[in-house]
């Protein structure tokens, strides 16, 4: 039978993705489902890996069935994963506790300890990246102090994709462009550093094989096939980081080209063709092999709009249906009513502490400006200006690094609004190309896979099959005064409440 699917899945903070594409990249079949983050205790979020699993299945499935697509002719499967995943796993495969995600920020005390005690530029000289507690390093060390009976029974620690890959096929790997969350991954070498693994005290024995990301892992399980749908002995390929796989599936993959990332979580990823390591940003190997994504990651990208709509679109929701337009949709025209800089309302997207540059787990999110004459409309046009800020700054920590970014190429369900698109470029200064932005990140993993198996000869081929241009988007000359001086006080506005933001070490 003919082989003329790719499958990709993504495992998303709040939900995974599923596409079936074909050979053009068309979506042949697509679905998606929901599972929980919980929070625990105030700096805290972790997810229960098998309810990915069963979530995952399920739609799987469903999109199968649905889309009347013969499991038979998908060629490959690709998989993407959310960063800094800490996947305690025994040697039975079991999981053995939540793992703590992205924006978790409870080991930050181990963090500042092993600084102080290792060095943080020892630590970054060979990681290439600053020691934080959203990391997946710090989130082990801290189950080795916080939970003794599940650090004992841990046999590996694997990340979000690698273990949807355990699941699929009973391979236990560790992709290259998730080593990054390691600080005993050489960054230079993209191999493990038996030094530092020492002076961390992370376990060598807990640290999967390093393979490439398009390499075919293994084949679907007899078991795995039934709880999913899947043909069994369909490859799977080992996958990536969900940005760097979004970056691909954007048509990223020569140096200075840019990714701009508008998923739950926000920032951007630069492709380089040598090693540029900043402590202010976030430096992983692409997908793409043979290249580097030097990356801004913030906590409030998409995820600053979904916390809005929840919590304050109550009677957007209800009157949906008759006017025809979504919630979000309907915020979007009221916040095109407000001029840019909203009448001095700025927000700072600080929701859950913040990552680069600033690297705060402690900083919080703030609307500054507040009087009787603003509105809805001023505060959800304040969220798009807030996080088109954030990328601003790491853009230009980028641009200090040695890394200029020109046009940025978009992703993710932000990339949908027209007005947050063009904030963001005006606000950058840079044009914004649009792809299919709800796609890329699971075609980036799909792509992986068609690569792994042969179903496209290598990445050029892949990308000018299936990337197409949507729309793109120019700053407007006429925005710079406005959006040069709202920058400077979204950037004092952060300095002036460092200080009480900032928890003191007692």
């Amino acid at each position: 039978m003919e082989k003329s699917y790719l499958l990709g899945i993504d495992i998303g903070t709040s939900a995974c993705k599923i596409a079936v594409f074909d050979r053009n990249g068309h979506v042949a079949a697509a679905g998606n489902g929901s599972y929980k983050v919980y929070y625990p205790q105030e700096g805290w979020a972790e997810q229960d890996p098998e309810e990915w699993w069963d979530v995952i299945c399920r739609t799987i499935r469903k999109t199968l069935e649905e889309g009347n697509i013969d499991p038979d002719r998908i060629a490959g499967i690709g998989i993407d994963g959310q960063s800094w995943s800490a996947i305690a796993i025994d040697k039975e495969g079991r999981v053995l506790t939540n793992t703590p995600i992205w924006m978790d920020t409870r080991a930050a005390s181990i963090c500042r300890r092993l600084n102080r005690e290792i060095g943080e530029d020892r630590i970054f000289a060979v990681s290439g990246n600053s020691l934080q507690p959203s990391y997946t390093t710090a989130k082990v060390l801290w189950y080795k102090e916080n939970m003794p009976e599940v650090y004992a029974k841990i046999d590996k620690i694997l990340q979000s994709n690698s273990f949807i890959g355990y699941k699929l096929t009973g391979a236990i790997t560790q992709d290259l462009s998730q080593g990054y969350g390691w600080h005993c991954f050489s960054m230079r070498e993209g191999t493990w550093d038996p030094e530092m693994c020492e002076k961390l005290g992370i376990p060598m024995e807990f640290l999967p094989p390093i393979v490439p990301c398009d390499e075919i892992i293994g084949t679907v399980t007899k078991e795995a096939a039934e709880k999913s749908g899947l043909a069994v002995g369909t490859p799977v390929a080992a996958g990536g980081l969900d940005a760097a796989c979004g970056t691909l599936g954007a048509g990223v993959i020569h140096p200075g080209e840019t990714q701009e990332q508008g998923g739950q979580a926000g920032g951007m990823s630069i492709c380089l063709s040598e090693y540029k390591a900043d402590p202010r940003l976030i430096l992983g190997y692409h997908v793409v092999p043979g290249t580097w994504l030097l990356q801004g990651g913030t906590t409030g990208g998409g995820g600053v709009m979904r916390w809005f709509e929840q919590e304050f679109a109550s009677y957007e929701r209800e009157i949906s249906g008759r006017v025809g337009k979504s919630s979000l949709e309907q915020l979007n025209v009221i916040a095109e009513q407000v001029p840019a800089g909203c009448e001095g309302l700025t927000f700072l997207p600080y929701m859950a502490g913040e990552r680069s540059p600033i690297w705060n787990p402690d900083a919080k999110g703030v609307f500054y400006g507040l009087d009787f004459s603003k509105t809805k409309g001023h505060m959800v046009r304040a969220c798009m200006e807030g996080v088109a800020y954030s990328l601003r700054h790491n853009l230009e920590a980028a641009k200090e690094a040695g890394a200029e970014a020109e046009v940025l190429r978009a992703m993710g369900g932000s990339a949908n609004s027209l007005l947050w698109t063009q904030i963001k470029s005006d606000v950058t200064g840079r044009p914004i190309v649009v792809p299919s932005s709800d796609t890329a990140t699971t075609l980036g993993a799909a792509l992986l896979a068609g690569v792994g198996v042969g179903f496209y000869k290598d990445y050029e081929e892949a990308v000018a099959c299936t990337v197409r241009e949507m729309r793109r988007h120019e700053p407007d000359p006429a925005m710079k005064a406005v959006y040069d001086a709202g920058f400077e006080t979204y950037k004092k506005l952060y300095e002036s409440l460092r200080g009480l933001m900032t928890r003191k070490e007692g």
